[in-house]
């Protein structure tokens, strides 16, 4: 039986059948007379990325923080200082921080995780962007061509966050990752708008989003949960750390969208909670249990409790709702 994009109901792709539509799709821009540049394009990106996959598969235990902001912000500077404390704190804590590798806030991130803790994706421009110091000539400094391949290595390693002021490539980060998102093209992680002490630069582009974008109707109240805003670098640190409390991560099996947790929530927990979010429910309600038969590969998930549920698909900073509740009632 077939769903409705052709695949297989219930069929899990095998790694060798994913292997041989690679195959396929290669042999198919022969057949196709694929322009060279396009070949070129095409042939660099899965370089990239073969080699990225390489060196984040010996990384799998940590969590990750992908740290954004701006090459020119001046070392010693408040907004330095702050994401050398943010960078500590996550270090300090377990977690691996990323950056693009290059200066500014990107080296202040590193200089507060230390090289042991730092990894830095950078990219290849026409001017040189260097290598900060803590991670130059470290294996776990990787170097892109493409702004997209980068992108992709920085949200699918992600499991938060952290924007700090900067320029046209900050922001286009900082929109690019709350759209991944909003329409549930990643999966669910926390973002925090980190200002320097008594900083105004997120707070006022929050008034912009306010004001023009749900203003007008163009995004919805519930978006706005899917991003904070502080001044305090221990705040973001905690936003981010704190989202983990009971929520561990979460997996679509089917039409099913299963929580795992920390933590089971209380009967007078789940009762409020299936009150609270019923809206976003396709059918049939919230319901508890353990791990699926379908979630058998994840055998160091199997303890933890689950929450299961046909998500509709569309409500993702509801969805975001959600985890804070649980985070907040059931810990």
């Amino acid at each position: 039986m077939r769903g409705k994009r052709g695949r297989l109901a219930n069929h899990k792709v095998s790694s060798e059948e994913l292997l041989a539509g690679l195959r396929q799709s290669v042999e198919g821009l022969a057949e196709d007379g694929a322009d060279r540049g396009d070949l070129k394009i095409l042939a660099r990106a899965m370089r990239e990325l073969r080699y990225s996959f390489r060196v984040f598969s010996g990384l799998k235990g940590f969590r990750k923080v992908t740290v954004f902001g701006s090459a020119r912000c001046r070392a010693g500077s408040p907004g330095y200082r702050q994401a050398v404390a943010f960078g500590r704190e996550m270090a300090r804590r377990g977690w691996l921080v990323i950056t693009g590798g290059g200066e500014g806030i990107m080296e202040a991130a590193h200089v507060g995780a230390g090289q042991e803790m730092a990894m830095g994706i950078n990219i290849l421009l026409p001017f040189e962007q260097p290598d900060n110091p803590v991670v130059a000539g470290d294996s776990k400094l990787i170097h892109v061509k493409y702004f997209f391949t980068r992108k992709l290595l920085f949200v699918k390693e992600a499991d938060g966050v952290a924007l700090f002021p900067g320029g046209f490539g900050t922001l286009d980060e900082s929109f690019e990752v709350l759209t991944l998102l909003q329409t549930g093209k990643s999966r669910l992680f926390p973002i925090v708008l980190v200002d320097e002490p008594g900083g105004d630069y997120w707070r006022l582009w929050k008034e912009f989003v306010e004001h023009h974008l749900l203003g007008r109707g163009w995004i919805s109240p519930e978006d706005l949960a899917l991003f904070r805003v502080t001044d305090n670098a221990f705040e973001a640190a905690e936003e981010i750390l704190g989202f983990y409390r009971v929520y561990h991560s979460m997996r679509y099996v089917g039409k099913d969208l299963v929580f795992r947790l920390r933590l089971s929530p209380s009967e007078a927990v789940f009762s409020r909670l299936c009150a609270s979010f019923g809206d976003i429910v396709d059918s049939g309600t919230f319901r508890l249990g353990a791990a699926l038969p379908e979630e058998e590969d994840e055998p160091e998930l199997a303890e933890l409790s689950r929450l299961i549920f046909r998500f509709n698909r569309k409500s993702f900073g509801r969805l975001r709702m959600l985890v804070d509740f649980l985070n907040r009632e059931a810990a």
